[in-house]
Formats: C-alpha cells, structure tokens, sequence
C-alpha cells in the first residue's frame, strides 16, 4: 500500500507576524509543519501498523526550508519525502495540480491524508481541488477513521457538534481534523533517523504542468484590529444570568 501525506510549511501560529510591504510577511518569524498535518502523518503511521505492507511518503511544495517540514514528517513515521520548491506563492488550484503531478511521477496512491486546512490561509480547497484531480472521493474533518476489506468508513465533524458518516472507496483523499488523533511526537533517536532517509526535491518547473486559465493571488495584507471592549456584569445572580440571555439574543443574536 502506498499512503501519501501532504503536508505544508506554515508561520508558526504563536510568532508575532509582520506584514512587509503590500501582501508579504517578515519570513523570519519560526515556521513548521501545519499542525492539522501532523494528524494526517499520524493516521498515516497508524493505518500502516495496521495493513502491515506500506510506505508512507510525506509530499509538500514550498521553498527550500520547507525541507525542515518533510523532516519533521520522516521523524513521525514517514519513510520517504518529496519536496517540489518553488519561490513563487502558488494557490490552491496550482498547488492542487503540482501535488498530483508529484505523486503521479512517484507512483499510484491508495490513500491520500491531508490536514483539513492550513493555518496561514485557511483555504480548505487544496485537499478537494486534488481529489477532483485525481478523479478520487474526498472527505474532510475527519474525527474518526477505519480502514476495512479495501474500503475506508470516516466520521465527518458537522456544525452544532453533528457527526457524517461517510463509506468511501480507495483510493481516496482524507483531510483529517484535530479529533481524530493525538500525534505521537518524535523522540531523539527517531530524528537522528529521520535525517539518512530520502528527500527527493523536485523543481515545480520541471514538472511542466499545465497553468490555470484563473488563478488567485494575494493582493493586500492586513493586521487584525481587535475592536472588542469588556463590559462589566453587575447584580445578583439571577439578574446577570438574565443579562447574559439579553445580549446573547438582541446583540449576539445567537439565541432565538
């Protein structure tokens, strides 16, 4: 069996981001995996324990130092990693195309694991524009995950705490959310380990795929404005509870 994980290179989400001019961030800032990605290697490691044959192979596009994520992926239990770099800022439809290509080139996948999003754009399109690439079913927010006689069963996280439960056929594409697993993290002697295993760095370039007739590009960045201000609750209990209900529907306008 052959599991591919996509994973991506994002600003650590605890860093004080900068923009810089019109639409770029100061790249200092720490950067790792994205953290939605670590279930999917995590789910990925288990599945193979489960299944016995497979190879696990961690795929990503991003710039050079996006390396330092393909490592931290062959430390939690990928076997081999594929990096396509790139310098540009490709979006969900090229880095769609771009991952299929990757894998495509390095062989048939049964099961493809995802994050459901990423962090820093929160797109939630990549893992369904690859699936429709691929011509695979999809399912993300995955919570729960089993794999049985060639077919995959997921819960799917719903508003208002609601569960979807969804039979797909393999091969398939699996974003995973943060409910489905606790990632085991890598000890010292797996790190060590992870760094004689092959990362094999492709140039997006020479993959020569097919350019979208549309594209989206980033045209101004923004910081956040927190514009809240506390207000004090006072009164006995009954007539904050009763407060809290006023605001809750007539400004929240949360509650009927």
């Amino acid at each position: 069996m052959k599991i591919y994980v996509c994973v991506k290179h994002v600003p650590d989400s605890a860093a004080k981001i900068t923009i810089t001019g019109d639409n770029q961030i100061d790249e200092s800032v720490t950067y790792l995996m994205n953290p939605y990605d670590e279930h999917a290697i995590e789910e990925a490691a288990r599945l193979k324990k489960q299944v016995g044959e497979a190879e696990i192979i961690a795929v990503s596009l991003g710039k050079a130092d996006a390396a330092n994520t393909i490592q931290s992926a062959l430390a939690m239990g990928a076997d081999r990693g594929i990096l396509v770099t790139t310098n540009d800022r490709p979006d969900s439809l090229m880095t769609a195309r771009a991952l299929k290509a990757a894998i495509e080139q390095d062989g048939r996948p049964d099961i493809i694991f995802t994050g459901k999003e990423s962090i820093d754009s929160e797109g939630s399109q990549t893992m369904y524009r690859l699936a429709a690439a691929l011509d695979m079913p999809a399912a993300s927010g995955v919570e729960s995950f089993a794999f049985k006689q060639g077919r995959v069963v997921v819960e799917c996280d719903l508003e208002a705490g609601a569960r979807e439960v969804i039979e797909l056929t393999v091969p398939c594409v699996i974003g995973c959310g943060k409910g489905l697993n606790k990632p085991s993290y890598p000890t010292l002697p797996a790190i060590i380990k992870a760094r004689k295993k092959e990362v094999q760095q492709i140039d997006l370039q020479s993959l020569q795929i097919e350019k979208p007739a549309g594209r989206i590009e980033i045209l101004e960045l923004k910081s956040a404005v927190e514009t809240r201000e506390p207000q004090e609750v006072k009164g006995t209990a009954e007539e904050i509870a009763g407060e809290f209900v006023r605001i809750l529907r007539e400004e929240a306008k949360v509650i009927s």
